[in-house]
């Protein structure tokens, strides 16, 4: 079912808005928000996979592109699931926005939710870009594309496992987790997430607007640096963890892997 890209991108707008209109229902019943960050990360993938059915293309450029933003968006949406909201308590950002929000909590929610239709449709814009590089299938760029995305998953799923057998724990509770990539990064699942974008930059070599492909990692760094990531994060642990976090905050990098560093005395 080819298309031009503004239909493609007016029917993926629509693919978002009535995704998320469905998941503000689901938020209004249960009062926990936890469930747009799920919606946010399975409806990227829901978007490959639409750009892929409406591209044209001579090969099957589109649909490897697709595969692995598919792939990608699965294992992150299970992940956060099964590790964020069945069995748990809503998300402490969440919480924290329903109190300040009050009486008005669920329209502003409302507003919230359908933001993340934009921000899906500015971070698909990187694979739609890439579907469309006029290369043939299999070259130099696309092998160093598949070595990106598989360093980031892998290094993304190593870092998720680690920090939730960690949390399972009982005899850790209250501590802060240095183990595996944790020793070398306060946030590596955060920087494998950043890492993960960089594959369509190099997947869309060959395309005239390939350039545009690096609102991707840009995007994502702001996000993960100033809004929703690191500074959250680490402002929840430093109350929770006191001491124990500002002593890992000064010996360990906070974003990119690297040896930790001797605390002076």
């Amino acid at each position: 079912m080819p298309l031009d890209v503004g239909s493609q991108y007016a029917w993926a707008a629509v693919i978002m808005v009535v995704l998320f209109a469905a998941l503000w229902i689901v938020e209004r019943i249960r009062l926990d928000a936890s469930m747009v960050d799920v919606g946010w990360s399975a409806g990227l993938g829901l978007l490959a996979i639409w750009f892929a059915a409406a591209t044209p293309a001579e090969n099957a450029r589109p649909w490897f592109v697709a595969a692995l933003g598919a792939v990608w968006s699965l294992r992150l949406a299970t992940h956060l699931l099964f590790d964020r909201v069945i069995g748990k308590p809503e998300d402490g950002r969440y919480v924290r926005l329903r109190a300040s929000w009050g009486p008005r909590a669920g329209f502003y929610f409302f507003l919230f939710f359908q933001a993340q239709s934009l921000l899906a449709l500015l971070f698909v814009m990187p694979l739609a870009i890439a579907m469309r590089a006029d290369r043939s299938l299999g070259d130099v760029f696309d092998g160093i594309g598949c070595v990106i995305w598989l360093i980031s998953v892998v290094g993304e799923t190593m870092a998720d496992r680690q920090l939730a057998a960690f949390r399972a724990d009982p005899a850790q509770r209250g501590k802060v987790c240095r183990s595996g990539l944790w020793r070398y990064s306060r946030h590596p699942n955060y920087f494998f997430e950043w890492l993960h974008w960089w594959t369509y930059v190099v997947l869309a070599v060959g395309h005239p607007w390939a350039w545009l492909t690096l609102i991707g990692p840009a995007l994502m760094l702001f996000f993960l640096l100033f809004v929703t990531g690191i500074r959250a994060t680490e402002a929840h642990l430093l109350q929770s963890r006191g001491e124990a976090y500002r002593q890992y905050q000064r010996t360990t990098s906070p974003f990119i892997p690297w040896f930790p560093r001797k605390e002076t005395p």
